[in-house]
């Protein structure tokens, strides 16, 4: 890797980037001076990972006990790093002091996962006892995959979600103490719930104001979870049987999602697509962080396994996509519960009886 390109990546970072304005997210609070822990914040594209990270780094200066130069932000979607490997990370630090003057205190990598090797990188640092680490990844599979194996009791974890309704309110400056709803501005109150399940929470989604811009929005997400998150990731070589896995799942959001059912349709339409296929492609979609599916509730593990999930869209907003035009509230509304739920990791299952369709945690 040029040396020169690293160093100018880092002098942009000290000298001109600006932190924008930040609305503070509601996740647990963090004394970076004193983790001893890496941070590693997952969680979809866009849903304000980057932003979180400006969040944390504007605590640490507001705090005045260190300055830009005590801080090395990374990344690693910045084009001009696509040929950065691993063995690179000493020039990284060598291009720093070059132009910072000192070594860093503070690392912050932006979305990591794209740096082959990246486990043992961030292990190989956090063992020098030298630095404060925060990385961000937008899989889930593969963070929790290689924490688990060589970052175990060396991370701690946070899920990083578009905004809930309480950080929705937030950005409007609308109150959200429980007094309100028994006063006239109740009415502001609902009219934002109504916004906030249909649109969703992206959090650059909800600062448009145009209804169609937001659509464009959403579907320029959509798009990048199927090219650059599942296609080009997992190497997918049938490609029109991941787009119709995709598509009917956002369909058929808040419903079961049956691996036969679909298998007979993309039959039907002439497409190959084995349950295996159509089964890794489903798991592909929840590691990308577009879907949630939870079993269905029963005592014995193997009916778990052999009843069809449900499934749910991890954000509302993505509805606005469908070509199932009938406009469902109480889908939205369930679907809203089932990434609520997610947001706070509870463990869920559906139920379904005669007289009963729940979900519940």
């Amino acid at each position: 890797m040029n040396a020169e390109i690293i160093k100018k990546v880092i002098a942009e970072w000290l000298e001109d980037k600006t932190l924008p304005p930040l609305i503070k997210r509601d996740v647990p609070d963090l004394n970076l001076d004193q983790a001893s822990e890496i941070i590693a914040v997952a969680g979809p594209r866009r849903a304000g990972k980057t932003y979180y990270m400006y969040q944390l780094i504007k605590e640490l200066l507001t705090k005045g006990n260190c300055s830009r130069e005590d801080i090395l932000f990374v990344d690693f979607e910045d084009y001009r790093l696509a040929d950065f490997i691993d063995a690179d990370i000493d020039t990284l630090f060598t291009a720093f002091q070059q132009v910072a003057g000192k070594a860093p205190t503070f690392l912050f990598f932006d979305e990591i996962q794209r740096l082959a090797g990246w486990s043992r990188v961030l292990r190989t640092l956090h063992n020098q006892s030298r630095f404060r680490i925060v990385v961000t990844g937008s899989n889930a599979g593969l963070l929790e995959r290689e924490i688990a194996t060589e970052l175990r009791g060396r991370c701690r974890n946070i899920l990083m979600m578009p905004f809930s309704f309480r950080e929705f309110l937030r950005f409007y400056n609308i109150s959200d103490a429980e007094r309100i709803l028994l006063t006239p501005a109740k009415g502001r109150v609902l009219k934002a719930f109504e916004q906030y399940l249909k649109e969703g929470g992206f959090p650059e989604v909800v600062k448009k104001e145009i209804l169609s811009e937001k659509r464009e929005l959403l579907q320029t997400y959509y798009r990048t979870i199927f090219y650059r998150d599942i296609l080009e990731r997992y190497n997918v070589k049938a490609k029109t049987v991941l787009e119709a896995v995709m598509r009917y799942s956002l369909n058929t959001f808040s419903d079961l999602f049956s691996i036969s059912m679909l298998e007979k349709e993309l039959k039907r339409h002439g497409l190959p697509g084995s349950k295996q296929t159509i089964s890794n492609y489903f798991g592909y979609l929840q590691e990308a962080f577009f879907l949630v599916a939870h079993d269905k509730f029963s005592y014995s593990p193997r009916q778990r396994i052999m009843n069809p999930k449900k499934i749910y869209l991890l954000d509302t907003g993505f509805s606005m996509l469908s070509t199932d035009f009938s406009e469902n509230r109480g889908k939205l509304l369930e679907n809203a519960v089932a990434a609520e739920l997610f947001r706070h990791r509870a463990e869920c299952f559906y139920y379904k009886g005669r007289r009963c369709n729940a979900l519940f945690g």
